[in-house]
């Protein structure tokens, strides 16, 4: 490394940007759309040797020219991305990595929490990290018969939301609801679990839960290292299947609830995926058909469709008073503001 310099790529850096593009892609690796931070080892002619980047708590976009693996800069990437983050106040990390480079970032100080056979392993920098959090749940553990669980972004939660957990919750003696908390949706990890809380507050039978780190959005799953998008969202949805009944161990979970939502090619490969793999752990999975206004079925997306537009009195059909009184409110401003400064709020 004695000839070598490591340092932040910046996005102006134009010459750095496309040598690290060029290096990925000689590696078999797309650069991941969901990056905020790159760094590159440079040779003596300030040549890029080795690169790799962070998104939140995650790194990603790791790579060593083939000229040069074997000198130990995989290494100083990790090390230097850590150090990153570090500085930034995140010391809890998490990185995605192929199935045979799992053992290399093993030895670096990360631990497995999952894997895909063949397709991506699943780690973080903390041995106890995933077991310390299901230890956790299970504090919160009922018995019963039928319990059952769902996931929900709820980015806002809806009509449609609130009686796909009423559903659940009527047909089973418990039901665990789990908030994504990633702060990747428009609005507020802190804003939408109030929300659902709120407009499930009726039913005595749900336990509430953020997902924490464990279980994240299709939005920020890692694509790197995936062939194309049905290959990614395959494998985040294998992935998120495995937490899952890992989570659902904990807490003696046999039933999953999710909405069918027949537009969305991501939906549809993830209740394709659970349908199949759910019952091989006796887990029963349900699909739910979606409410509808009496024309189409209730979106978030349509919410903030509306949102955007300033149809404010068009949300009221389509969510509980509790949702409508946040958005008529003051506290909501910034939300509304950060909506409508986004170009596209449908998603599909």
């Amino acid at each position: 490394m004695s000839d070598y310099t490591i340092s932040k790529v910046y996005p102006s850096d134009k010459r750095a940007n496309s040598q690290v593009e060029r290096l990925l892609l000689s590696e078999g690796i797309r650069r991941d759309k969901n990056l905020d931070y790159t760094c590159a080892v440079y040779d003596e002619d300030y040549n890029v040797i080795a690169t790799g980047s962070c998104f939140g708590n995650t790194l990603r976009c790791m790579a060593v020219s083939h000229e040069h693996q074997g000198e130990g800069l995989m290494n100083e990437v990790v090390t230097h991305l850590v150090q990153h983050e570090y500085e930034q106040g995140i010391n809890h990390l998490f990185l995605y990595t192929k199935y045979s480079s799992a053992k290399f970032f093993g030895d670096l100080g990360f631990y497995e929490i999952v894997r895909i056979a063949d397709q991506v392993v699943f780690m973080e920098n903390r041995r106890t990290g995933f077991s310390d959090y299901l230890s956790e749940l299970a504090k919160s553990k009922r018995n019963g018969k039928n319990i059952a669980a769902l996931v929900l972004n709820a980015n806002p939660f809806t009509l449609g939301h609130q009686y796909l957990v009423e559903k659940a919750a009527d047909e089973n003696d418990v039901l665990h609801v789990f908030i994504v908390s990633e702060d990747a949706s428009l609005v507020p990890f802190e804003v939408r679990r109030r929300l659902v809380v709120e407009g499930t507050s009726h039913l005595a039978n749900v336990i509430y839960h953020d997902t924490g780190p464990y279980i994240i959005s299709s939005a920020t799953f890692p694509s790197y290292f995936q062939k194309d998008d049905e290959a990614v969202i395959e494998s985040h949805a294998n992935l998120d299947l495995e937490v899952f009944v890992r989570i659902a161990e904990a807490l003696g979970i046999n039933a999953r609830y999710v909405g069918e939502e027949p537009k969305s090619l991501v939906t549809g490969i993830y209740n394709r995926i659970m349908s199949e793999k759910l019952p091989e752990h006796g887990i029963k999975c349900v699909i739910v058909p979606r409410k509808t206004d009496g024309h189409e079925v209730i979106s978030a997306s349509n919410v903030r469709q509306a949102i955007k537009e300033g149809r404010l009195e068009d949300i009221r059909g389509l969510v509980p008073e509790s949702t409508y009184r946040f958005f008529a409110s003051p506290e909501a401003e910034k939300v509304i503001a950060k909506i409508r400064g986004t170009e596209n709020v449908i998603h599909y």
